[in-house]
């Protein structure tokens, strides 16, 4: 056993000395970037490293292990070459918070915002250099909030993070005693066949995020909160029981706004979201949509909301398989351009 700690001691200064090489390229790589003007975090390049790690370590380890070792090391790289600040629906240990972690890992700066329009503002006012938002889950949907800001702003989506999503039922008190369960209202909304299975007389109050659900629950052990088992650590809140969300299989997908738009970078596949309104009248629809069928390009999403220019006005949100600067992409958009009242590029990301 001596003899194998000693080797385990001599490879850790044999790593800590790569660490350190590594994180001197990234300084000078950071020095380049700020004199070209680029932004230092860059979605592409880091699928490419992860892909590379993935075919090298050849399952020496897993694969769960090589992801999360090397967010942090790309994490503490990324802060070598530049302060990076990210804003992220808050409070903290909210579902946002834990996305925007394996996302950026836990070397750069976190801001909660208290809600989605409060993250592209501190985007947009240069207090965070990006923001993280949810966008959709698989059980309930769209994020109407953050749709509607993707359209009125100029921020643009750079990064997506899928985050599986447990949810946990949190309180001081006995199950028996709740009188009232409270969290956000995608929460409750993703719980509500075990919650009329269980609690069907308990009072359900929708309230602004999972974290001040749990604070509630600190508070009173009448209140329970549905949240993550990370908020119950965090806030010192007992589990009255796990996994209580209706489909197993419960995801939340986020993205990573920013201001600058994702450059096209070759052997990436992407996935681009757009914005377009439509002109009333018969077809109109499926004309926005054929040429992407013709051109054999996926769609993979199309999701409409009001408009808010109008009554019975809408906006149809739009997300294909590729970039905006592939070739067969940009000739229908120009064509698209001809037709249509108006549209928007969102952004183009890694998948």
């Amino acid at each position: 056993m001596d003899n194998f700690r000693k080797e385990i001691d001599s490879i850790d200064s044999q790593i800590l000395d790569l660490l350190a090489k590594r994180i001197s390229c990234a300084k000078e790589i950071g020095k380049i970037k700020n004199d070209k003007g680029e932004e230092v975090y860059v979605p592409s390049r880091e699928k490419i490293v992860f892909e590379n790690l993935l075919k090298k370590n050849a399952g020496k380890v897993s694969e769960k292990s090589i992801r999360a070792i090397y967010r942090e090391i790309i994490s503490a790289s990324i802060s070598a070459e530049k302060k990076l600040t990210v804003s992220y629906l808050g409070p903290k240990a909210t579902f946002t918070h834990q996305a925007a972690i394996k996302n950026f890992g836990s070397s750069v700066e976190y801001i909660s915002a208290p809600s989605i329009p409060d993250v592209f503002i501190a985007v947009q006012t240069g207090d965070a250099d990006y923001g993280v938002i949810p966008i959709e889950n698989s059980t309930e949907g769209a994020v109407m909030h953050s749709m509607d800001m993707l359209a009125e702003t100029s921020l643009v989506i750079v990064g997506q993070v899928y985050l599986p999503i447990e949810h946990c039922l949190l309180s001081r008190g006995k199950l028996e005693n709740i009188r009232k369960i409270c969290s956000k209202d995608q929460a409750i909304a993703q719980c509500r066949d075990w919650l009329r299975r269980n609690l069907s007389e308990v009072e359900l109050e929708p309230v602004d995020s999972t974290t001040t659900a749990v604070r509630m629950a600190q508070e009173n052990p009448e209140i329970a909160a549905i949240a993550s088992e990370v908020a119950s650590t965090y806030y010192n809140v007992p589990i009255l029981e796990h996994g209580i969300q209706d489909l197993k299989d419960n995801q939340t997908r986020f993205l990573v706004i920013g201001k600058t738009p994702n450059k096209k970078t070759d052997n990436v596949k992407y996935r681009t979201s757009m914005v377009v309104s439509i002109n009333d009248r018969p077809g109109a629809l499926s004309e926005v949509i054929k040429p992407f069928e013709e051109a054999g390009i996926n769609l993979k999403r199309i999701e409409s909301r009001p408009s808010h220019k109008k009554a019975w006005d809408y906006y149809f949100f739009i997300d294909f398989e590729g970039h905006w600067e592939d070739t067969q992409a940009h000739n229908i958009v120009e064509h698209l351009r001809s037709t249509l009242p108006m549209i928007k590029w969102l952004g183009s990301f890694p998948i």
